[in-house]
């Protein structure tokens, strides 16, 4: 039996393709470990999407070939690079890291499996020919690039998947690709145009992932409010404009997913302002199971650095739609990202940005430091900020919403809330997302996996503290106090 141990590296979109890697593994019955000590194939599925990301990658990538020249006993382990980097990088990959035995892109996660035989076979280390399955791969495998240029693959609800997530969340990806012209990304070059998943695929796999005990689904894609939207020729009345329907497919999955039985929620990650609309907010107000939770980069709100970015959308646009998503769902928690030292932005765009983000006061909100990418058209404009420029600029924004977001925390103490146990002790409500947003302290007693009921008794930083609603201080330890 061959052992694999892989690597999943970036965003949560990455982490479903590694989930259906492992999938397809075990079908294929191989056996996927943690350690690659003892496996007879390494994968380290790759994120690319800046700079940060690719060193990260390839550190890794670096790591499994070093540990692998040390250990004797293992001298015929495979070294496969997946995902992003691969994709990305495909024709230039193979000729400077020659210790990888394969490359493979977003295309080939469903044939991974096929593809670790075909390197093995005829190499003596005893492991089973080639299945039919990998017919054709072979050809490739003496270039080592198994990389197709041009990424159309999405995964469907019966696509062999193994969740790596814990067992009480799940990450429904809804579409794949992305069609934006933001001038500083890389993501619709690696990953392709953007194609959506049909609402009866995505109902019948929450169906399955309810049924298995999830409590919460994070619908994920490049852009999820564009979901259905490439498709829209596809209407029983093709003359119907095409604002009228705009965004009808997402609010028919919400929906649908809220009519599901069960007690879980379901979270909107990686909306775009350009699509959002009133019928979109509505269906969030309507549907008691869609947490009341945005997630929308809006990346900047002066208008002279949203047009260099081709972001689709104005300031005033931006403003306008922040105030009906408040308006129209009652107990929204924002959380946004934006970028400082893009080319061209001025101390004058920093100020309006700051202004913005004071008098908005984002719950949740992030910072990136401007990248600047090998293929993007930001990465060749005039007027490249200095890194030291950007680090100071990355430091006044999250110095100020350090400030805000104590000022919300301080606002929670009293309040009771639903959380879901994430572990002994800690705790998410719905204005948190997994891995990127804060934490609920609560007693190491509350069942994980569970909701709970609890009153907010503190803050700290981003975090908050808690207890079980209608508890006594003396009757438990909150973990976050134990520390």
């Amino acid at each position: 039996m061959i052992k694999v141990s892989l690597i999943s590296l970036g965003c949560a979109k990455n982490l479903v393709d590694s989930e259906i890697m492992v999938g397809h593994l075990h079908g294929a019955g191989m056996q996927v470990i943690p350690d690659a000590e003892n496996a007879d194939v390494v994968i380290v599925n790759t994120c690319s999407f800046i700079d940060s990301s690719k060193e990260e990658s390839i550190s890794h990538i670096l790591e499994a070939h070093e540990q692998r020249g040390l250990r004797k006993r293992r001298r015929h382990q495979k070294l496969i690079v997946a995902g992003c980097m691969s994709q990305r990088f495909a024709q230039d990959l193979p000729g400077t890291l020659p210790e990888i035995d394969a490359f493979i892109g977003l295309d080939q996660i469903t044939q991974v499996a096929p593809i670790i035989e075909s390197l093995f076979a005829g190499s003596g280390a005893g492991s089973p020919p080639s299945p039919s399955g990998a017919q054709g791969l072979e050809a490739h495998a003496t270039g080592r690039s198994f990389v197709t240029p041009r990424s159309t693959f999405i995964p469907d609800f019966d696509t062999p998947r193994f969740r790596l997530t814990p067992r009480h969340f799940a990450y429904v990806k809804i579409a794949e690709g992305c069609n934006h012209p933001c001038t500083f990304c890389i993501i619709p070059q690696i990953r392709g145009r953007h194609r959506s998943r049909t609402v009866e695929s995505v109902v019948a796999e929450a169906r399955q992932l309810v049924a298995e005990g999830v409590k919460e689904l994070d619908l994920i894609s490049q852009d999820t409010t564009f979901f259905g939207m490439d498709t829209w020729d596809e209407r029983p009345n093709p003359r119907t404009p095409v604002d009228s329907t705009r965004g009808a497919a997402l609010t028919t999955l919400l929906r649908q997913l809220n009519a599901i039985e069960g007690d879980f929620w379901i979270r909107l990650l990686y909306t775009h302002p350009a699509h959002w609309s009133d019928e979109l907010i509505r269906t969030i107000a309507d549907c008691p199971k869609v947490a009341r939770y945005v997630d929308m980069p809006l990346q900047h709100i002066s208008d002279r650095m949203l047009a260099a970015m081709q972001r689709e959308t104005s300031g005033a646009a931006i403003r306008d739609l922040v105030r009906r998503i408040r308006a129209g769902i009652p107990g929204i928690a924002l959380r946004t990202t934006f970028i400082v030292g893009f080319p061209g932005e001025t101390e004058a765009d920093v100020d309006e940005l700051c202004a913005f983000i004071r008098e908005t006061r984002f719950e949740r909100l992030g910072v990136f430091r401007y990248s600047q990418e090998e293929g993007t058209r930001a990465g060749k404009m005039p007027g490249q900020i200095s890194p030291k420029e950007k680090d100071r600029r990355w430091h006044r924004v999250m110095a100020l919403q350090q400030e805000i977001a104590a000022d919300v925390s301080r606002t929670g103490v009293g309040r009771t809330l639903k959380v879901l146990v994430e572990e002994p002790g800690v705790a998410r409500g719905e204005a948190d997302a997994p891995d990127i947003d804060g934490r609920v302290y609560v007693p190491r007693e509350l069942p994980v996996g569970e909701f709970a009921e609890v009153t907010i008794t503190g803050f700290h930083d981003y975090d908050l503290l808690a207890l079980p609603a209608g508890a006594r201080p003396a009757e438990f330890k909150v973990a976050k106090q134990a520390q």
